[in-house]
């Protein structure tokens, strides 16, 4: 589905990797988990990823839509007047299988669909993103921190959306939420320096020798959650 081949630049170094279902891609601030997301998707130009099976130089304009589109973790509308629906409208790349309504409704933001883009809370932003990514409903979707901004009812909301197989194809997402990543059981790429210094199944990467050797004493698991250790 994605190979990453021997790619290096002054933040990362030598990526190599196969991703071939859901997964999370964790580390640190600053370890470079957004500049490899924009290698993936080719927002950082490069010969050394394949989707599908080929390099971004391959791919048509119309392939490029199909197989990948990149959730940013902050929403940048720069029409002024541009509506709520007016977006989600304009997400709609490929044959839609939801409604702007139906979208509107499973992120509830059916008040705000006249509303402005520019007037949203960073919650609802946040959400509005997320719903222009089903909107799209590319084979491949990443997602920057997609619950950064949000309480915890809209990041339980987030989760059941993500965690279910009726939204999305194939999901990558970044974040630095350990418990958010455990909890949806993801394949873990976990990036530390700018090298990946693990891949593999999400129960791998929880087990207790593993995350000592990652974070130490910081984080422990509790009654299936992990949490600080304060």
């Amino acid at each position: 589905m994605l190979h990453v081949n021997n790619y290096s630049s002054s933040i990362l170094h030598d990526i190599s990797l196969d991703i071939t279902q859901n997964t999370i891609i964790l580390g640190a601030n600053g370890s470079g988990k957004s500049t490899l997301a924009k290698v993936i998707v080719g927002i950082i130009p490069n010969n050394n990823v394949q989707i599908m099976g080929k390099t971004h130089e391959q791919l048509s304009a119309k392939e490029k839509i199909q197989y990948i589109n990149y959730i940013p973790s902050k929403l940048e509308v720069f029409d002024e007047y541009m509506s709520v629906q007016e977006f989600l409208e304009l997400s709609f790349i490929q044959t839609p299988t939801h409604t702007v309504k139906e979208l509107a409704k499973l992120f509830g933001l059916s008040s705000l669909l006249e509303h402005n883009c520019q007037t949203l809370s960073s919650g609802e932003s946040q959400l509005l993103l997320m719903a222009s990514s089903l909107a799209h409903n590319a084979a491949i979707t990443i997602l920057d921190e997609p619950t950064s901004n949000l309480d915890q009812k809209k990041t339980k909301r987030v989760f059941d959306i993500l965690n279910s197989h009726n939204y999305l194809k194939h999901k990558i997402v970044i974040t630095h939420d350990l418990n958010f990543a455990f909890k949806l059981g993801f394949d873990i790429v976990f990036i530390k320096k700018g090298k990946i210094a693990f891949h593999g199944s999400s129960g791998e990467f929880f087990e207790p020798i593993t995350m000592e050797k990652f974070f130490g004493k910081s984080v422990k698991i509790v009654e299936n959650f992990v949490v600080s250790n304060l």
